[in-house]
């Protein structure tokens, strides 16, 4: 019951702050503005992480349950938790070179591990029965160790909703595992972060009408979030009394480091810098692939889950550590292939987004292909009878013909107007559904989304030259088609028509 009212102070914490920041953000011009790099299209305030430093902060030291605080290593949770916090708001505001980060996340592990007394003595039974024990090595392979989480939950923040979902699975299996060793302090320091990183997804995904997140984790909490993870999984992980094994936190925390050092890899492949900023992470790949964005939340967080699981499995199930690294390293070897390869991943993204039938991002209406051009009048008619007395479209009808065929057969396009960025999911699959139903008849009729034609989503454009004959003829090239009808949402109840074929017919759609 305790660690229920501690998750709600938290999450009441984190959203009332971070309402407050929003207020403050904007007023004082402390936003985060649209760039090459970046996906939004609006100014955003970056005050997501002042919401969970806050309810770290001020839900721990209202409860002593959990005597958290006689407990010296918490002055320097806090303490090192600020530091990070404050270096991370900087970097949003002033953009720090990355040597300043590095540097002061090193100090802040340096303190964790002297001071704070959490510190990677060993990586587990890896080689024998014994703990492969780091020995001198303990202090700077912590440093390094800590360094690459907090910039790898930094570097998956790149799509609304994404680094906080993937904390908060995380977190939720970290739980399970305290709360499996009996470890309460940890377990109510985890339940605090939960309720936080719950209350900043509230403003931040995407859901129902809202079309764009209110506001960000920012550098300042991703590197906060990056730090904690690494505080917990090291301590939870050293000790006679370890609640997991160091592998099972590989595990746990798999697709922000299989991402972070995956994207590095490639970028050295191609002999780039591996800190240059690009657009090929897990997310970017989903998006070429035409995922929305909530659907690559949901996506990447089930593959996170899915990965953590096996860490926990392994753990509980005393399957050999040796193996579990070894499942882990082929994964991400695997994960690196895919990164590296862009081009054979996305198609193969594509064809998962159509076999789940999901709405694309790049959905702009309806497609009604393969229909027999003998009966075009009936065509048209089920067409806008179809649509109704909406203004919000277009719609196009062609005939085309197969070349290698010769034979003709019409299409329509019907493109919807939109305000947002995204259409409603709802509207486009209630037209899909309709007109699906209106031409069930017909089983040589297609029914699906239109998407708009964009070279970034082309198939054929990828990082290396298209040699010259690989698909280099344009499917929806201009010639082969012609248009025989056009109307909008204003006029299509009146039948503005064209030309049909080669005589002048007129065609009535009332």
């Amino acid at each position: 019951m305790l660690l229920i009212i501690l998750f709600a102070l938290s999450l009441v914490i984190s959203a009332i702050t971070i309402r407050i920041g929003i207020s403050l953000s904007h007023s004082f011009g402390i936003v985060d503005h649209p760039s090459e790099h970046k996906q939004h299209t609006t100014s955003t305030p970056f005050v997501g992480g002042l919401g969970i430093f806050f309810a770290l902060i001020v839900a721990l030291r209202i409860t002593d349950y959990f005597q958290l605080s006689s407990d010296i290593r918490y002055m320097w949770l806090e303490l090192a938790a600020l530091t990070i916090f404050v270096t991370g708001f900087a970097d949003d505001i002033w953009r720090l070179d990355y040597k300043v980060r590095f540097l002061v996340q090193a100090a802040v592990a340096s303190v964790m591990a002297l001071w704070g007394g959490v510190v990677l003595l060993d990586l587990g039974s890896l080689l024998s029965s014994r703990p492969f024990e780091l020995g001198m090595l303990a202090l700077p392979f912590t440093v390094f160790a800590t360094i690459g989480v907090i910039n790898a939950l930094n570097m998956i923040d790149g799509i609304d909703g994404l680094s906080g979902s993937l904390s908060l699975v995380s977190l939720l299996l970290i739980a399970i595992a305290t709360f499996v060793a009996g470890r309460e302090t940890y377990l109510a320091l985890i339940v605090v972060l939960m309720g936080g990183g719950t209350g900043f997804l509230y403003y931040n995904l995407r859901r129902g009408s809202r079309r764009r997140a209110a506001v960000f984790l920012g550098d300042n909490g991703s590197m906060l979030l990056g730090f904690l993870f690494s505080w917990v999984l090291i301590d939870l992980t050293q000790g006679e009394d370890r609640a997991m094994t160091p592998v099972t936190a590989l595990w746990i925390i798999a697709i922000p480091l299989m991402d972070a050092v995956g994207v590095m890899i490639r970028r050295l492949y191609y002999r780039h810098s591996p800190f240059h900023p690009d657009r090929n992470h897990l997310h970017h790949l989903f998006m070429r692939a035409g995922f929305r964005t909530q659907d690559i939340v949901y996506v990447i967080s089930m593959i996170q889950l899915a990965f953590g699981s096996v860490g926990l499995v392994g753990l509980y199930f005393d399957v050999p550590e040796p193996w579990m690294l070894a499942g882990f390293v082929g994964a991400f070897m695997i994960y690196c292939y895919l990164i590296v390869r862009p081009w054979r991943f996305v198609p193969a993204l594509r064809r998962l987004h159509a076999r789940l039938e999901l709405t694309s991002a790049d959905c702009r209406g309806v497609f009604i292909g393969n229909y027999p051009p003998r009966d075009a009048q009936r065509f048209i008619r089920m067409l806008v009878e179809g649509l109704g007395p909406r203004d919000d479209y277009e719609l196009c009808v062609y005939e085309s013909r197969q070349k290698d065929r010769g034979e003709r057969f019409l299409y329509a396009a019907i493109k919807l107007f939109m305000e947002e960025d995204e259409i409603s999911v709802s509207g486009i699959r209630h037209l899909v559904d309709t007109f699906k139903k209106q031409f069930a008849g017909y089983p040589a009729v297609q029914v699906r989304q239109f998407i708009n034609r964009n070279s970034q989503n082309d198939r054929r454009v990828h990082d290396k030259p298209i040699v010259e004959d690989f698909r280099n003829a344009d499917r929806r090239s201009k010639h082969g088609k012609t248009l025989i009808y056009k109307s909008h949402g204003d006029d299509a109840w009146v039948g503005d028509l064209l030309k049909l074929y080669k005589n002048k017919l007129r065609i009535s759609t009332r």
